[in-house]
């Protein structure tokens, strides 16, 4: 339940930073067009360095989160966590934060049932690549079905 608290604060503080601050207003305009933002005057190279000092102090506090639930670290840790973050995000919605959440949710959701329901019919043996296969098969499923994601808005691009 900590997780989850922590979570969902700082995706509330996120979004609030990002829709309420003049540092977020840069950061959507350096991300829409870098040259316009350049034109009005926004600092595009401390906009992308704010932007990376977030996500990395964002990075840290969910490796705190995952190394108080498991604790111990091997040299690949992150690399299945870092693609199912991404199948997280493409599934709630790329710049969309509440998004992202919801998506992570259900991530964790089909990740636990899978190993719990399946493992059970199959005898409670399922590996993890198992459950890792369904994952990106949901991935595959919403790229071909909703590219945006389940909170993202269809925007065509303008000539």
């Amino acid at each position: 339940m900590l997780t989850i608290a922590i979570g969902v604060v700082m995706m509330i503080a996120l979004q609030l930073f990002v829709k309420k601050t003049k540092m977020g207003k840069a950061m959507r305009a350096v991300s829409e067009d870098g040259e316009a933002a350049i034109l009005m005057g926004i600092n595009k190279n401390r906009t992308i360095s704010i932007t990376f000092a977030i996500g990395s102090a964002l990075a840290a506090v969910a490796s705190l989160m995952y190394c108080a639930s498991y604790p111990q670290a091997t040299p690949t840790l992150g690399s299945m966590l870092g693609l199912k973050a991404f199948i997280a995000a493409v599934l709630g919605g790329i710049g969309i934060i509440p998004g992202a959440m919801l998506g992570g949710i259900v991530v964790g959701l089909v990740e636990s049932l899978t190993k719990a329901y399946i493992g059970t019919l199959t005898g409670g043996v399922i590996t993890s690549a198992f459950s890792d296969a369904i994952v990106f098969g949901i991935l595959i499923v919403v790229l071909i079905v909703k590219p945006s994601g389940i909170l993202g808005k269809n925007v065509g691009e303008k000539v």
